[in-house]
């Protein structure tokens, strides 16, 4: 482990890269920050000058109305939608907090250091927070998480998944002797380097419950280290935070975090329609969008709403379900019927027709630009006479494809570009839109759907999310054991840039087997009224609530 003080080795490279065009601000701030180097050291060292830093006065008190899904609570290592997060983040904080521009940034963490290859991470508490209770928190308590979270028994634990460098495989939990507790810091010795553990620990299932933690329990008795806790919760209604009286926050005082100003924060579910939310802010119902798309964003914009726009790696995905059968049969296993898919669909005329133009072009292999890891390897084929050739080859010309997809703006919109491409092409499709209750609760079953996917860090994440054999959120199917294989490749290299070359092998054997079709990445926007302060749009959706507040 280097001593402390020292910027890790592989800064001095990585700043040569921005200085000479070969790497972004936000790419050298995502990489230095995951390997312990703090924003403020890369600065005072050199490396970069200083960013311009904008605070606005937030008065003390006051209520803010989000529009945004309410969905039940639930074990959060189990969380599968950012909404969920947003409204737990009350009083369930992470370890570590993921920013706009790109950065890391201690939590319940002050400091973590991380060797030269990424197999061993020393992890600093932050002192002086307190449970909710009046209990201290420490190293114990980030010790006892990772055992929480390795838990592989748990179904739906995408967390033992992310952190499976920790786990024992025969035992499916927490290695042996792989945490432990040093002078008050917490050490982490990981079966293989892993550089991606710092931001899974940012991502939204990752939050931080207490011992005695229920998830039945958890609105009743809603122990945790944030400014606020829940008044009420309705699935599909609404959900009401509040200040948690008695609790003083830890970072109440700490320069860029507090203080934690407003009395009440009400989340308010208006449904998918985004018409339904314009006339929520023309009826002064809301002050606040989760998000806004399509026509709507000019809408509210003439409503003299404040409008903030994020480029990100969030994005839709058209898959075949390798697994589901239809009618006895089982026609996504086949990968011609999926290339003749993907040979269908122009990805330009998807964003164009399904967002609005508001991104960029994706090319069927779920890593973007943005992504330090990122890989190009080039554009994918758009070829709709070979799309029918292909079809045909695989004997499922007369077969008709369903597009399910939910009842919203962006899927809904997607999802008809597609089928009228598919038609185009000569193959038979139908596009069926679902309400969110029966969408969500069966998102990855559906033999042919469109799934909407959240912004990571790193392309690796999402690799080992959404694609590797058996992985909670794999919704395609997908099995590939040398897609596993490079996959585990990946996660042991901690430079990015030395990544990258098994990231080709990654996006092209996704691309080779046609296991999405993925048309665009999404430059995400949110509205909100002109006095309300901390609410910019965050690539991964979160809503930091200790930051909202109503301007001076």
């Amino acid at each position: 482990m280097r001593p402390r003080g020292r910027v890790h080795p592989a800064l001095p490279g990585l700043a040569r890269e921005v200085r000479a065009g070969e790497l972004s601000r936000r790419e050298f701030l995502t990489r230095a920050t995951a390997l312990g180097v703090s924003v403020s050291a890369a600065y005072a060292a050199g490396f970069l000058p200083a960013a311009a830093q904008e605070t606005s006065a937030r008065r003390s008190g006051g209520t803010l109305r989000i529009q945004q899904d309410v969905r039940p609570l639930k074990d959060p290592r189990t969380f599968d939608w950012p909404e969920i997060a947003n409204v737990a983040r009350g009083w369930l904080e992470y370890l570590v907090e993921y920013q706009a521009d790109g950065t890391l940034r201690g939590m319940l963490l002050s400091d973590w250091q991380v060797n030269e290859d990424a197999s061993e991470y020393v992890l600093v508490p932050r002192e002086g927070v307190t449970w909710n209770d009046g209990t201290a928190f420490g190293a114990e308590d980030v010790a006892r998480m990772f055992d929480y979270w390795c838990d592989g028994s748990v179904e739906g634990n995408v967390m033992a998944a992310s952190l499976s460098s920790l786990k024992d495989p025969e035992t499916n939990r927490l290695a042996e002797d792989a945490v432990t507790i040093e002078e008050g810091a917490v050490r982490l010795r990981l079966r293989r380097p892993d550089a991606t553990l710092m931001v899974s620990l940012a991502d939204y299932p990752a939050a931080v419950v207490p011992a005695e933690f229920d998830p039945e329990t958890m609105l009743e008795a809603p122990k945790g280290t944030g400014p606020y806790v829940p008044e009420s919760l309705t699935p599909g209604e609404a959900a009401v935070l509040v200040r948690a009286e008695g609790h003083v926050w830890w970072g109440e005082d700490l320069p860029g975090w507090g203080p934690a100003t407003l009395d009440r924060i009400e989340f308010v579910d208006l449904g998918t329609d985004p018409a339904t939310w314009v006339r929520a802010i023309e009826d002064d119902r809301i002050d606040m969008l989760y998000e806004n798309v399509g026509r709507f964003i000019e809408e509210a914009e003439a409503l003299g709403w404040t409008h903030s726009e994020v480029t990100t790696a969030a994005t839709v995905v058209l898959r075949g379900n390798q697994t589901a059968e239809v009618n006895g049969r089982t026609p996504y296993a086949d990968r011609d019927v999926r290339a003749a898919l993907a040979l269908a669909v122009d990805n330009a005329v998807c964003l164009e027709l399904g967002y609005d133009g508001f991104g960029e072009v994706a090319a069927n292999h779920h890593v973007a630009p943005i992504q330090p890891d990122y890989a190009d390897i080039g554009p994918s084929d758009f070829d709709p006479v070979q799309a029918r050739a292909t079809l045909i080859k695989a004997g499922l010309q007369d077969f008709e494809h369903e597009i399910i997809t939910l009842d919203d703006g962006v899927t809904r919109r997607t999802g008809a570009a597609i089928e009228a491409l598919l038609l185009d092409a000569g193959i038979r499709a139908t596009h069926t839109a679902l309400p969110g209750s029966r969408f969500w609760s069966e998102w990855k079953s559906f033999p042919l759907s469109i799934t909407e996917w959240y912004h990571r860090p790193l392309g690796v994440q999402i690799m080992a999310l959404a694609y590797r054999s058996g992985a909670v959120w794999n919704e395609t199917g997908y099995a590939n054991p040398d897609f596993d294989a490079a996959l585990d490749r990946a996660l042991t290299i901690a430079d990015a840039e030395e990544r990258v070359a098994v990231m080709v092998e990654l996006e092209t054997m996704l691309r080779e087997d046609a296991v999405i079709v993925q048309p665009y990445w999404r430059s995400l926007v949110r509205h909100y009224r002109p006095e309300v302060v901390g609410a910019e749009m965050h690539p991964s959706f979160a809503i930091h609530l200790y930051a909202l507040g109503l301007a001076e």
